[in-house]
């Protein structure tokens, strides 16, 4: 099912987002995507979508957007799209690489967009690309590498 909608940034607590606001399971503690702003547009098996909002913290000493706060937007899509929305206790999929190149700048009160869609699957390894967009310019693209690990146990490490 597509949430095609835009969510508040409220709604990425996963466990209080009403039935119609997209929602992913491991938003719920990511204090860093907090930070973002990132909304929630659609969050599907093997598929999302998120966008934030450029501010000035988020800046980098030329006055554009810092490459870190982008791959940051796109690693986060990149995990929602690996990761079923509503979780699984046995298993997580994480990243075991990442590249992104950048194409265009970005400045204060833009909005980004981050759509991530499988490239292909093999066992436990995946390969993901994730695109950033600004009003449909492409910023950046994102090719991350996932792998899917037992769900780690509480203390320990993997």
């Amino acid at each position: 099912m597509t949430h095609a909608h835009q969510a508040s940034p409220a709604t990425l607590d996963g466990a209080t987002g009403s039935p119609e606001t997209p929602r992913h399971t491991m938003l719920a503690a990511d204090r860093c995507t907090q930070w973002l702003g990132a909304e929630v547009l659609i969050a599907d098996p093997g598929h999302a979508k998120i966008q934030m909002t450029v501010r000035p913290e988020m800046t980098n000493g030329f006055d554009i957007v810092h490459g870190g706060m982008i791959f940051t937007l796109a690693d986060t899509c990149f995990a929602m799209a690996c990761n079923h929305p509503e979780g699984d206790e046995g298993t997580v999929t994480v990243a075991s690489g990442a590249d992104i190149t950048f194409l265009k700048s970005a400045r204060v009160g833009d909005v980004l967009t981050a759509e991530a869609h499988p490239v292909a699957q093999a066992g436990r390894s995946g390969v993901y690309d994730v695109v950033v967009t600004r009003a449909g310019e492409t910023v950046a693209v994102f090719r991350g590498r996932s792998r899917t690990i037992p769900f780690p146990q509480e203390g320990g490490s993997r």
